[in-house]
């Protein structure tokens, strides 16, 4: 009878692997699939071109599966994180994101001839490239232009010149009827972004600590369960061979020297637009030579480029497609300018000292922009709103 026992106890212990063999080969498979479909389902127009009902739907999907991965996932998780020098690609020395952007997209855009109706946009990864690129629709429609009412996404009209994910430079459309014009959004460092005298370029820099802060919410939104732990983050972000596009100091000084040579390059910063953003506007339309605006129509960029109204109308400027570990993360974590101050102190005053000393002898104004930056000594930067 003992033996009897026996067997069935371990006849019942082999289904039960092999049952858990099925379905830890079904869920690789399942995850291999979502992922290789979520891939094909979000690139070029094929997401941000769709009418609304159906992104929404697709995100449902992308939910559902998610769930159903979820054991997959949560395993993965616990016993990996990421290795960013396996989901970056080197072209000309700069790092680009894999997925997002390939040798190809950023050879494609380095190639590109940009032409006199091109304003391009151009930041650091995480430093208002959303914000300005509506700032300049909204300057060149004159408040009038309305992406929420038709049911249009942002990356639907604005190229991502380097990315495999937005409407391509050959489609994109002209707004504005008094200087009609492409509103393309990169991340290139000045030695690879396209140049043309005839084009316009806006530059934003952002507080080198408000920019990390960002980065790692950015991270953590789309990894999850992997998202490496701060001491890897840090070490990704100073690193001239991971961080994507390039890193702060030498994306911002590149970008700065260009501004002083070209006068077709308005260099900016978040901060001054947070603080005051009509005085932004009017800056910004005064370089792309529009006419004067009206006080309404002044106002009416402001109300729709204000944080709360892009915040609540986030499905127009979803900054990425969603994917199968983040199909409903909050794509505007913070509106604030002094994000710098959520970074660990220690993580803070490391990361200070690395940008002074990569930027001291430089022509980049340090003192000017970020002057807690520049001391010798720096205490926790002050806020910045």
């Amino acid at each position: 009878m003992l033996a009897v026992s026996g067997w069935y106890a371990l006849k019942l212990t082999g289904v039960v692997a092999s049952a858990l063999a099925v379905f830890v080969v079904v869920q690789f498979v399942h995850l291999a699939a979502v992922v290789a479909w979520g891939d094909h389902k979000t690139r070029g127009l094929n997401y941000y071109g769709r009418p609304s009902a159906e992104r929404s739907r697709f995100k449902r999907m992308l939910y559902v599966h998610g769930l159903i991965l979820s054991p997959t996932i949560w395993l993965l998780g616990r016993t990996a994180r990421v290795d960013f020098s396996k989901v970056c690609f080197l072209y000309q020395g700069v790092p680009g994101l894999k997925g997002t952007c390939s040798p190809e997209s950023f050879r494609r855009a380095v190639e590109y001839r940009p032409r006199s109706d091109d304003v391009f946009v151009a930041t650091p990864m995480k430093c208002g490239t959303t914000w300005m690129q509506h700032v300049v629709y909204q300057v060149l429609t004159r408040g009038a232009g309305d992406l929420v009412a038709s049911g249009t996404t942002l990356y639907a009209v604005s190229p991502w010149i380097e990315s495999l994910r937005s409407v391509s430079i050959d489609d994109a459309p002209r707004w504005g009827a008094e200087k009609p014009s492409r509103v393309i959004k990169t991340h290139l460092p000045a030695q690879l972004c396209p140049y043309s005298p005839e084009a316009k370029y806006v530059y934003v820099a952002r507080h080198p600590l408000s920019c990390f802060a960002s980065c790692a919410d950015f991270i953590a939104t789309n990894l999850g369960t992997f998202v490496p732990p701060m001491e890897t983050l840090e070490a990704w972000f100073r690193s001239g061979d991971l961080m994507w596009w390039g890193t702060w100091p030498s994306h911002v000084r590149g970008w700065w020297e260009r501004s002083q040579r070209h006068r077709n390059v308005l260099f900016v910063t978040f901060e001054q637009m947070k603080s005051d953003l009509a005085a932004t506007v009017r800056q910004v339309a005064g370089f792309l030579e529009m006419g004067d605006l009206e006080q309404r129509e002044i106002d009416a960029i402001v109300r729709k480029c204000s944080f709360d109204y892009m915040r609540e109308h986030a499905e127009a400027f979803e900054m990425y497609p969603p994917h199968v570990l983040q199909s409903r993360g909050a794509f505007f974590v913070s509106g604030k300018a002094d994000r710098h101050r959520d970074v660990p102190e220690a993580v803070a005053r490391r990361i200070v000292a690395w940008c002074r000393s990569e930027l001291r002898g430089t022509d980049f104004p340090l003192a000017r922009y970020y002057p807690d930056v520049a001391q010798a000594a720096p205490a926790l930067p002050p806020a910045l709103s």
